[in-house]
Formats: C-alpha cells, structure tokens, sequence
C-alpha cells in the first residue's frame, strides 16, 4: 500500500503554485444561508484558471515529472475539466498534450481544450477513456496525467483546504463534491489535519455514486454505467489513491438527483449571481435539500467546484428545473 501523505506535502503543493492559480474568493451568501439554515459560505473555484479548481492539482503533477517525461508529451483522459487544465498548463509550460475525452463531452469543454492547443481523441464511451489515455501513453510513449488518482494531484487540490481554513477559522463545515475523489482527498486531508473538529461531508451524484458505494463495500469500486448531469462528477470508479483519504476524513458521504442539482444550479445564479455547472452545484445542492447536515451554529462552506457549462445547455438545464 502506498504511504499516505500529510499535510505537509498539501503546503508543499501550495508553494509549488503559488502566484500561479488564484486564490479564490470565500464569499457568504446570506439568502441562501438562510435556506440551509446556517451561515453560508462559497468556495469559488468557477472563478479559478480554466473555470474549475483542476489546475492546482495538474501543476502539481507536472512539477513532480523529470525533464524527461516532460519532454516525452502528456496524455490525459477527462470529460472536461482536468482536460482544459492539463491542455492550459501544457501550453504555459510548452509541452505537447493529448486528452482523450468522451463523444458526450460538453461542445463548450472540447473547444476550450483544443483551444489550449491540446490534440483532442474522441471516444464513445466515458467508461472506457482512461484506459484509452493509459493505451495513448503506451503506445506512443506519452506520459500519463491522470485525472484525480494520484498523490500529486491529491495535494494540490488539498490547497483548497487550506485557503478555506485561513479564510474562515471557524468553519465547523465544509462540503464537497465528488467525482474521483481528487478534490475531497486533497481538502479532507488538508481541513482534518489542521482542524479534526471541522466535519467533512462528500456529495456525489446518484447516477455516478461510486465513493458511495465504494464506502459501503469497505474498497474501491467500479461502476457499469454513470448516468448524470454532472459531467465532472461521472467518474466511474473511485481511486484507488483517493479512497483512503475518504475513508479516514471524510464523516459523511450523501447522494443527490439531478433535479436536485438543477435546482441548486438556479438559486447560485438568481440569488448570488454565480454560474456553476451540474457538479460545481451539487455541494450546495446537499445542503438546501438537508441532505448534508452541518455542525449546529457554525459557519459551513460549499465549494463551487467549476463553472464551466454550454450556455445553451445552461438554459435547457434550468429550464428543467423544478420550482
């Protein structure tokens, strides 16, 4: 079994990217507080590089390569946003970069992607693009960036953890989604080990609940379909690298609907003028539907992990919402 890492190694990642990624806002929303019946805060990742909080961990992960996996191209696999991450990062750095992303991919992520200069492979199935990427490294001896099942990547997206506890010492609660399980691995790890009391809750989709049945069963586990709106949380297995850290940090783990998701999707952009795409909603979304039950009278944070969907899809989404 691989060492786990500490806290330590999340500070390490920050000064790896310090100066380049924003430090996002920590913003409270007093109307939607009053819904969850606490003092609201949201993380706003939607407002970070690329539109989702994926860079932190993907220069990370590319600070680690030698020069000559470097040298060698990068391959990835994504739906979206680590494929605009890693393509960005890829330019800035002056690396080749090839991600192979799923036909149903939003029109809005496969343009971005390609516009960071990134070669886009298409493939049919989401289940099946990592092992399409993995082949990819293989094959043409490119070196693999996966999207959340890796230590480097943990501990930059753990610098999200950090901000929050800085910027609000007293939370009693912060609130993640999950799709591989990178981000909430990065954040447990940095928010309990610096404050244990702060309760961590995980939110997944209910058509791509893989953390959640991966905790159930005691190991990591693989679905055969994932069924959501949430493009960025339809990972169809938990990480072999991230479950750990769910299970040792992480005090709860909760399901929500799409409808669910919409809704929340809709109060972000009429009440605190937030554009969230499906899965940058479906923290909040757990809370306004009291699924995600915060620590009594104590501030409680949602993170807004990304913000990046097709306009026109954004009107077909809300337009489905139901009141």
């Amino acid at each position: 079994m691989t060492t786990m890492m500490t806290v330590e190694d999340v500070k390490a990642a920050r000064r790896v990217i310090a100066g380049r990624v924003h430090r996002t806002p920590l913003v409270r929303s007093t109307a939607l507080g009053v819904r969850v019946g606490a003092p609201l805060f949201l993380k706003l990742e939607n407002l970070q590089k690329t539109g989702s909080f994926k860079p932190r961990g993907v220069l990370t992960k590319i600070a680690s390569l030698s020069a000559e996996q470097r040298e060698r191209g990068l391959v990835t696999a994504s739906a979206g946003n680590h494929a605009q991450a890693l393509a960005w990062a890829a330019q800035t750095e002056g690396l080749a970069c090839t991600v192979v992303m799923p036909e149903s991919a939003p029109a809005s992520k496969l343009a971005a992607t390609r516009g960071y200069g990134a070669q886009v492979v298409l493939e049919p199935s989401i289940m099946n693009v990592i092992r399409r990427a993995q082949e990819l490294a293989e094959t043409d001896g490119l070196t693999y960036v996966p999207p959340f099942d890796d230590p480097a990547i943990v501990a930059g997206q753990g610098t999200v953890g950090l901000e929050i506890l800085e910027d609000l010492p007293d939370v009693g609660t912060v609130v993640v989604g999950i799709g591989g399980g990178g981000l909430i691995a990065g954040v447990a790890l940095a928010v309990k080990s610096l404050s244990p009391e702060v309760k961590v809750i995980g939110v997944e989709p209910e058509g791509a609940a893989s953390m959640y049945l991966s905790r159930q069963a005691g190991h990591p586990v693989r679905l055969d379909k994932v069924q959501t709106i949430a493009d960025g949380l339809a990972a169809p297995f938990a990480g072999e690298v991230t479950f750990p850290y769910v299970q040792q940090y992480v005090d709860d783990l909760v399901l929500v609907t799409d409808d669910q998701i919409r809704r929340a999707m809709g109060l972000l952009l009429e009440r605190g003028k937030l554009l969230a795409e499906p899965a940058g909603a479906a923290a909040l979304a757990a809370l306004l539907e009291g699924l995600a039950v915060p620590r009594p009278e104590a501030p409680v944070v949602a993170i807004v992990s990304g913000g990046n969907v097709d306009v026109a899809r954004l009107a077909s989404l809300l337009a489905e919402a139901p009141a």
